[in-house]
């Protein structure tokens, strides 16, 4: 990952944070030598639950009350439906490209190509949905927990 993508994961990062950090308390300067030993694990809160993604805490815990930030790693030819969230979240694709659309059903018309570097936000129960191609894409995602995951009807 080059400079200017790191900047922008950590940019997107300490906005989400900054508007609801308490000065004395969660501090955490994580390498990405360091987040790479931390505990990775299937689906959590706030996750698709969808197999073969992995998912990695990196500050906070998104079942609980508070600002949260979690890394998610999601392989190639992965298809996650439209789903809503209870709490207002923001990413940044860290590497490969993520396919991000808004919407109540997974439509190819909706999807956006996001490659390293992008941001974007999932608003408060507003129905988003994404997929990888050929590549695998990590995304970081911050919010303020507690967290949540609903699928919408299929249509």
């Amino acid at each position: 990952m080059n400079a200017r993508a790191v900047g922008a994961v950590l940019c997107g990062i300490a906005f989400a944070l900054a508007a609801h950090a308490d000065p004395g308390n969660g501090q955490t300067r994580l390498t990405p030598g360091e987040i790479a030993h931390l505990g990775k694990g299937g689906a959590g809160p706030g996750t698709s639950g969808i197999d073969g993604i992995r998912t990695t805490v990196l500050m906070g815990d998104p079942s609980k009350p508070g600002p949260y930030a979690i890394e998610i790693r999601v392989p190639p030819h992965t298809r996650i439906a439209a789903h809503t969230h209870r709490d207002a979240r923001s990413a940044v694709v860290v590497s490969g490209t993520w396919y991000f659309g808004y919407g109540a059903a997974l439509t190819e018309d909706r999807l956006k190509q996001l490659p390293a570097g992008s941001f974007y936000t999932e608003p408060a129960d507003d129905a988003h949905f994404a997929l990888t191609r050929d590549e695998p894409a990590v995304v970081y995602i911050t919010g303020v927990g507690p967290t949540d995951t609903h699928f919408t009807p299929h249509r």
